[in-house]
């Protein structure tokens, strides 16, 4: 009852609260979630689990491989379940999803390597709805972009903040099975409060809703409609996105091993300082689009942006083959281009699609399907590098991937912002919940 009224007493008082002060509690509150979510998922990936295998996999690998596949279902399962979810149920769903992921983590520290790779799947299976649950508070408002910039450099220095966390325990004698469970009961207090934050936040306004399109849960005929309504362009953002993935996931969890080819691996602060200049980029990059008041104008210039990223990984690998450039000065120059690029599928760019399109609905839906492909994809490179390339160096085979990655994704944005730039022109957009003038 208590603790009822104390959250009653703080969504009145937000609700009274300027524009500019309710936007910066949201970016509070929503990085802080996604953050601290990322001390139940990642801190595992900083230990080395040296000379052990299991299914004919060395255990590290195995262990990445159990806990994407379980994301990827995750990815799933919640296209219907977030789109679907009642908005009074979702702060209970979050904190239910976070205690079950903690309680699978104790299973590294007492279970043979079979069980561990369980373990790490039934870790994985829970985590993957949290970023639709918490953008679900910020999409469909003015500022989403701002708020979204804010969220999303969460994960970019979130990973390899609790990483290096992990391998300061480690360092201090904390036995490596034992400290992924314990990285997550330290960051427990923090997401449980940033989710009571989220829960108070009111609503979209009426002038939100005219800017950006009412947000609603999506049944499965309106999502199906929205499909087929823009198939190949939604096509064309999935397999970019699983591109993206792939490449952004394997430096992720590999990341220490990429660093120890290139003569990095003593220094563990590396993992989080290599990637503020990422966050730092993207945030501003993305924040700068809310003062794009076109809807239609701004998913043309996310385009832009997001090709300009991926020209900057081209750009950066090739000049660090060539040796003009050092690896500290490729890693940072990678993922500077690499959250350019990815970022706005994680906030903007499906909410100005929405917008654009005059469509009602939710952009976790789509987000909750290009992040499905998107971690599907990343397992199968996973066994690629077992299976089909096992002694090729982690430094080498990330060379390689980055060549494909830009690549691809080039010739993917060009044909993507062509065909969206044609379908969401005045005439050819079916008249919906958006007024003209806002596109």
């Amino acid at each position: 009852m208590a603790a009822s009224l104390h959250h009653r007493k703080l969504s009145r008082a937000l609700a009274t609260r300027s524009a500019a002060t309710l936007s910066a509690v949201a970016i509070a509150a929503s990085f802080s979630a996604y953050f601290a979510m990322y001390a139940f998922r990642k801190p595992f990936a900083a230990g080395a689990y040296s000379d052990q295998h299991v299914f004919g996999l060395e255990l590290k690998l195995a262990l990445v491989i159990g806990q994407v596949l379980g994301y990827t279902l995750s990815k799933f399962v919640s296209i219907k379940w977030v789109s679907e979810l009642a908005r009074d149920r979702r702060g209970l769903a979050l904190v239910g999803i976070v205690s079950a992921a903690e309680v699978a983590l104790l299973g590294l520290g007492t279970l043979p390597p079979a069980g561990m790779v369980l373990a790490m799947l039934l870790n994985g299976l829970p985590l993957g709805a949290v970023w639709g649950l918490v953008f679900s508070y910020l999409e469909g408002r003015r500022t989403s972009e701002l708020l979204g910039a804010g969220l999303s450099t969460s994960y970019i220095v979130a990973s390899g903040a609790v990483k290096h966390v992990g391998r300061s325990l480690v360092q201090a004698g904390v036995p490596e099975p034992w400290m992924p469970a314990l990285v997550g009961m330290l960051f427990m207090p923090i997401f449980v409060a940033a989710v009571v934050v989220l829960e108070a936040l009111p609503a979209p306004s009426t002038e939100d809703m005219q800017a950006r399109s009412r947000r609603t849960p999506m049944s499965g005929a309106v999502r199906l409609g929205f499909l087929r309504g823009y198939l190949p362009g939604l096509l064309a953002l999935t397999m970019l996105y699983v591109l993206l993935t792939v490449y952004r996931d394997f430096r992720d969890n590999f990341a220490v091993e990429i660093w120890h080819d290139l003569g990095f691996g003593d220094t563990p602060a590396l993992l989080s300082a290599a990637e503020l200049p990422a966050a730092l980029i993207s945030m501003a990059a993305v924040a700068l689009l809310v003062m794009v008041r076109s809807n239609r104008a701004a998913l043309l210039a996310v385009h832009a942006m997001m090709l300009l990223g991926v020209l900057s990984i081209a750009g950066a690998t090739w000049l660090h083959e060539l040796g003009a450039i050092s690896g500290i000065v490729w890693m940072v120059s990678v993922g500077a281009g690499l959250y350019l690029a990815y970022v706005p599928f994680n906030c903007m760019l499906f909410d100005r699609l929405m917008a654009a399109t005059r469509s009602t609905g939710t952009a976790v839906f789509m987000i909750f399907v290009t992040d499905a492909s998107g971690y599907a994809g990343s397992v199968l490179l996973l066994l690629y590098k077992n299976f089909g390339a096992p002694k090729m160096q982690f430094l080498a085979f990330f060379t390689v991937l980055s060549h494909l990655t830009a690549v691809g994704c080039a010739l993917g944005f060009l044909f993507s912002g062509a065909y969206f730039f044609r379908r969401t022109r005045p005439a050819a957009v079916p008249r919906g919940s958006a007024p003209p003038s806002l596109v």
